[in-house]
């Protein structure tokens, strides 16, 4: 049996210093998203429109215990007629790798602006709702959820 020397030479040590120094300067883009994240995402969608309170009933548990799995639900006011129905929805958190996580579609032939899901969540972090109105109008939600275990491999 021949054994292998555990030693290093030069160049296996300037290759795995090359790729720590790599990993450093990448570890900053792989990081989560924060609040300038997500308004940069948003701004992306919308420019620089202003937001309405209201019309949005954003329904998240407060303290969710296992961030794999919290439930998400949306419930816009909106008669949902040809003249005046919701046109989207986008869902973002402000602290998972991917701030954008959900957007729904609707027309008025849906009767009904609500939509639920269950999303992952690596941290306590806020969940921010838009809806997009057929005039134009554009309104906002945000609500604060406490994760106890993170969902994204935390």
């Amino acid at each position: 049996m021949i054994l292998k020397s555990v030693e290093k030479t030069r160049r296996e040590t300037l290759a795995m210093a090359a790729i720590a120094g790599l990993a450093a300067i990448l570890a900053p883009r792989l990081s989560l998203a924060d609040e300038q994240a997500v308004a940069a995402e948003i701004k992306k969608l919308y420019g620089d429109k202003k937001f309405e309170s209201g019309k949005i009933k954003l329904d998240v548990p407060e303290i969710a215990e296992n961030g794999l799995v919290v439930p998400v639900n949306v419930d816009i006011e909106s008669p949902m007629t040809d003249a005046d129905y919701v046109k989207s929805v986008h869902v973002f958190a402000e602290g998972n790798p991917l701030p954008a996580v959900v957007s729904y579609r609707f027309t008025p032939a849906c009767g009904k602006a609500s939509a639920s899901t269950r999303m992952r969540l690596a941290e306590t972090q806020n969940i921010v709702c838009i809806a997009e109105m057929s005039n134009g109008k554009l309104h906002m939600a945000k609500a604060n959820v406490k994760v106890t275990i993170g969902g994204c491999g935390g």
